[in-house]
């Protein structure tokens, strides 16, 4: 299907993103609500924000956010199909909105929300010249036996969950339709931050770390069952949530086309991610180990990292937040006193 990613590299114009109106889709979400964020400190507030609000309390994200409408997801596919005039004004697309479940294992939901969804609003946006960012996924790697590089082929990945596979599929699609030098994937790695509350059992680490560490002073991790990591000692490329957003404004905003690791760059334990919640609460670590889940044995993963060198060459320069430092502000700035992304 197409070329390899390492040709398919392309810069397009810039983009100015005070001008125009911008579409977030999965804007009440955890990414896409930080994505309305950051442009509101930039002063940008024409914003057209689409989700599916549902049941649970993710609206609560954008209560502290300045936005210009709001629209729910199903609606906005109507507007696109029948490319509504109320579009006209729109110059970039950040779509956000996807099942993010791992666990999900209704296929059709999967490829209808994941899959269908993008190739609808990304084919929109290259027919009418709108820039378009879509969040792809690190899930789509698998194990990372095939390596984790953004410039190599897709077509040997292996995802392991059937969530990592509806990403995965557009990413061969938008590669076999040759829209990867007009538009824009992103697979994220683990991100935390402001946000992710709604989340459920999708939460971060950190979330649900802090949740137990004030509940009960200690927290619990899964054993390895992996003999070249002890407990404890399972490797990921943690991510805070403001730097993905740079990360991802960053690209839209240079014209960044092709697919991009965005990580920190460097894989941390469980120990070092949770280490700075104890500290952050002025409480000695206590941790448990428990037996993981027989369903998740097969499917975890071990060891993360991003190769974020591709990001890096098209001139992202931008520190990116040491993650304890990172963890001390989002325990400190935001759990601990039940702050979203506005409220400051």
């Amino acid at each position: 299907m197409g070329f390899p990613q390492s040709k398919q590299i392309h810069i397009m114009t810039k983009l100015d993103l005070t001008k125009g109106k911008i579409i977030v889709t999965g804007g009440a979400g955890f990414i896409g609500s930080a994505i309305i964020w950051a442009l509101n400190r930039r002063g940008i507030d024409n914003i057209l924000v689409s989700d599916f609000l549902g049941n649970d309390d993710k609206f609560k994200n954008l209560v502290p956010l300045k936005f210009a409408d709001y629209v729910e997801a199903d609606e906005l596919a109507k507007l696109i199909e029948g490319n509504d005039s109320c579009l006209r004004e729109v110059k970039a697309i950040f779509h956000l909105g996807a099942c993010s479940s791992t666990t999900e294992k209704d296929a059709r939901y999967l490829i209808h929300n994941n899959y269908d969804y993008t190739r609808k609003l990304a084919k929109w946006s290259i027919e009418h010249g709108v820039g378009f960012v879509y969040a792809s996924s690190a899930a789509t790697y698998g194990d990372g036996s095939q390596g984790m590089k953004d410039t190599d082929p897709l077509e040997p990945l292996r995802p392991l969950n059937m969530y990592g596979y509806s990403k995965h599929l557009f990413d061969l699609y938008a590669q076999q339709q040759q829209w990867l030098t007009r538009i824009c994937g992103v697979k994220y790695f683990n991100v935390f931050g402001p946000n992710e509350g709604h989340k459920g059992d999708m939460r971060s680490v950190v979330h649900k770390a802090y949740e137990q560490i004030k509940g009960t002073g200690r927290v619990s991790l899964f054993k390895s069952y992996h003999p070249d990591f002890r407990d404890g000692e399972q490797m990921r490329d943690f991510l805070y949530v403001k730097d993905a957003v740079a990360m991802t404004l960053f690209l839209m905003e240079n014209g960044c086309t092709g697919i991009y690791n965005l990580g920190s760059g460097k894989a941390h334990t469980w120990l070092d991610l949770v280490h700075p919640i104890f500290e952050a609460l002025n409480l000695p670590a206590a941790i448990d180990f428990i037996p993981m889940p027989e369903s998740l044995r097969a499917k975890y993963q071990y060891f993360t990292q991003a190769d974020i060198s591709k990001l890096r060459s098209v001139g992202y320069t931008k520190e990116i937040t040491p993650l304890a430092s990172a963890v001390t502000d989002y325990v400190k700035n935001y759990l601990a006193v039940g702050r979203y992304l506005g409220d400051e």
